[in-house]
């Protein structure tokens, strides 16, 4: 009988114990609720989308004109001028062929040219006169004219065995040295020029279509990342290539640029005319879908609660953007990530903004 009451008396110990720990752990469940029923929310200001219409895009330097030049006619080098990265002025002779068969060739037809020329000119004469038929005087003018075509042909070859610079630039590579022979044709070297730069870039479809509203261009460089360089439109492919993008050519004039050179990188800012539609520009992030409308959560510092409204989605932009029509108003505050989940009025805390200066919360 003893040992039936001590049994009792365990077993009621048991469940007095057990009654504790589970009124304990309710308790717990009880606070671990309350403490979780203000969420943390990131939020972010509002900006008018005309005052941040512009896109970047990545582009590199170009010389204007980037040519191989070359002989006309075909022979032995006798002598290259320049080297490579000097510069040249416009008509700077460069090289030169021997030129000892091209002036044999002049000499003779020059002598013979003057020859029937004097000719021609007299039976011509005769003809005015009226000693002569029509028909010498056809002839001497036939004769005139092909003589004088082979000859300025022969003359223009012995011109022709001198290259010369056909703008100012520089040499940027010589291919061929003396003796070498070369054919009619074949680049002897190249040349850039130093006038202006130019800057391609590939711009989007998204931004194609809307490229009758593009207002300036300027081009950035971590070289000099204060320095804004201004660019001129220069044209735009109407044809998109295989990643559907559109190329775009700028320029860039030499002296707003002199530290700048062929093939460096930069980067291109496109801006944008402003819009008569009244459009902000939000995070992509702080859009939620409900019942197949765009919304965003606008935050009540007073209360700190928030309300939805709905918002109009026009473009985005792949910054992570978003332009936006809607009845939000420029810096007004939203909530920029951990939209989903959130209710009507219901009271949420701001997340603390990290320091600029605490980069990884070291300090």
């Amino acid at each position: 009988m003893k040992k039936i009451r001590n049994t009792k008396a365990a077993s009621c110990l048991f469940y007095t114990i057990l009654s504790i720990c589970l009124l304990g752990a309710s308790s717990c469940k009880k606070e671990q609720t309350t403490l979780q029923t203000t969420p943390l929310v990131k939020l972010t200001k509002v900006k008018k989308f005309d005052e941040y219409s512009s896109v970047n895009y990545p582009g590199k330097i170009k010389a204007a004109e980037d040519v191989k030049l070359a002989f006309r006619v075909a022979g032995p080098i006798k002598k290259v001028f320049t080297d490579e990265g000097q510069k040249v002025k416009k008509g700077q002779l460069l090289a030169e062929l021997d030129a000892r068969d091209y002036q044999l060739q002049y000499d003779a037809t020059s002598a013979e040219y003057k020859q029937i020329k004097g000719e021609s000119d007299r039976v011509i004469e005769l003809y005015e006169r009226g000693s002569l038929s029509i028909n010498e005087y056809d002839k001497a003018i036939a004769a005139k004219k092909r003589i004088t075509a082979i000859y300025s042909s022969h003359r223009n070859a012995l011109n022709d065995t001198k290259l010369k610079a056909p703008f100012d630039g520089f040499i940027q590579h010589k291919y061929f040295s003396p003796p070498e022979i070369i054919n009619q044709g074949t680049p002897i070297l190249s040349m850039i020029n130093d006038d202006y730069f130019d800057v391609n870039i590939d711009i989007s479809a998204n931004d194609f279509v809307r490229r009758n509203n593009f207002k300036s261009f300027y081009a950035t460089t971590n070289l000099f990342p204060h320095k804004n360089i201004p660019l001129e439109l220069v044209d735009i492919n109407q044809e998109a290539n295989y990643n559907q993008l559109f190329k775009v050519c700028l320029r860039m004039k030499k002296e707003l640029a002199k530290e700048l050179a062929a093939g460096m990188s930069i980067t291109v800012n496109i801006a944008y005319k402003p819009t008569e539609e009244s459009l902000n520009l939000i995070p992509l992030t702080s859009i939620f879908r409900q019942n197949g409308e765009s919304y965003v959560w606008i935050y009540n510092p007073d209360k700190q609660t928030i309300f939805q409204t709905k918002v109009e989605i026009k473009q985005i932009n792949k910054e992570g953007t978003a332009c936006v029509k809607s009845n939000l108003k420029a810096k007004q505050t939203i909530v920029s990530a951990g939209v989903n989940g959130l209710k009507e009025g219901q009271k949420v805390k701001p997340l603390p903004q990290t320091s600029s200066s605490n980069i990884g919360k070291l300090l």
